[in-house]
């Protein structure tokens, strides 16, 4: 067997015209497991009023973040992908979810090299339906229909994995030398209620009331918000935060369904107007930079932090390419690809 390796991020459209983002938001938002209501309502929902609505604000939002070279989230990743595929003894290739470099697109390049042992690797420290499980579903089905002859080992969610808790603390270190902050906000990405719910293989462990992410239980293999919390609190303890110092908070929400809480814009704004002056954040659900951290955050979360009294918002930049990431990612593969075993 000849192995490789396809890393897999979320995507971007091609570029800022409303045309491409429309296209994008198409195709990310009819995804079952994103707006996972049945096909008639997604349909009437995306297709009959957001994607009427939306393209163009979510345009600009884009040209307000996009590089010379593209988009962030793009560039990050083939840098990302380029600097591990230098490091490592099997072929890296690099797949976006939705948009391109598509995954069968990935699974094609790695073919082209005579691998037929593939490790899907999300670029996601927590699992979700939306991130991790609709990857690996399509990679299934793309198995199944276009490449029979490969074989898929996935790497499991890494959020309390002692090395990536080290880069990640380290890297809030750095960003923060220096930085006198009052309080320093952990910000994940909001997932609805329900899909913490449907994720519980125990069927009646998530209750989401504060205590049963806390209680150890076989459902926090595949529970978002436990592994978020989980995280934060790592991190906390890597980093030597006093208690009362940090706190998660959830951003990104769509619709009007019961999404996790707190919310981060309502965050960042109480955190104003209760008198925090140095605030500053991170993103650890995200490992490359992207519209939800250089728009909604560092933009948008500034302009509302400011005009509730806040002085200072320091935005911890997410892993993006930097070299000990790169380490560890190169050294989780090797450790696969010569011990035959997942991550």
């Amino acid at each position: 067997m000849s192995k490789g390796v396809l890393l897999v991020n979320l995507g971007s459209p091609d570029s800022t015209d409303p045309k491409d983002v429309k296209k994008y938001l198409d195709e990310f938002l009819m995804d079952e497991r994103v707006i996972d209501v049945p096909y008639w309502a997604r349909t009437l929902l995306v297709r009959g009023i957001i994607l009427n609505t939306r393209p163009e604000k979510s345009a600009e939002a884009y040209e307000r973040i996009w590089w010379e070279e593209g988009s962030p989230l793009i560039v990050l990743s083939e840098r990302l992908q380029e600097k591990v595929d230098s490091l490592t003894s099997v072929p890296i290739a690099l797949a976006m979810r939705y948009g391109k470099p598509s995954i069968k697109s990935g699974l094609e390049e790695l073919q082209a090299k005579g691998v037929d042992e593939v490790l899907i690797f999300p670029l996601y420290p927590q699992f979700a339906m939306a991130t991790t499980e609709t990857i690996l579903v399509l990679a299934e089905e793309l198995r199944k229909e276009h490449f029979p002859q490969m074989q898929f080992t996935s790497v499991p969610a890494f959020y309390n994995h002692a090395d990536y808790i080290r880069v990640l603390g380290t890297s809030i270190s750095e960003a923060l030398k220096g930085v006198e902050f009052d309080h320093l906000l952990f910000s994940y990405h909001g997932v609805p209620k329900r899909h913490i719910r449907k994720s519980d293989i125990t069927k009646s462990h998530c209750k989401i009331d504060g205590s049963c992410c806390q209680t150890a239980s076989a459902a926090h293999q595949f529970c978002y918000r436990h592994q978020c919390y989980e995280t934060t609190k790592l991190v906390a303890e890597y980093l030597g935060l006093e208690k009362g110092k940090f706190s998660v908070s959830f951003q990104s929400r769509l619709g009007f369904d019961p999404w996790l809480q707190p919310y981060t814009d309502r965050t960042i704004e109480r955190k104003g107007l209760e008198g925090v002056k140095n605030l500053a954040i991170v993103c650890p659900a995200f490992v490359s930079d992207c519209l939800e951290t250089l728009e909604e955050i560092a933009m948008e979360g500034k302009e509302i932090f400011e005009e509730a009294g806040g002085e200072k918002f320091t935005v911890v930049p997410c892993l993006n390419d930097r070299e000990d990431w790169v380490k560890v990612l190169a050294r989780w593969i090797d450790e696969w690809a010569h011990q035959n075993v997942a991550v």
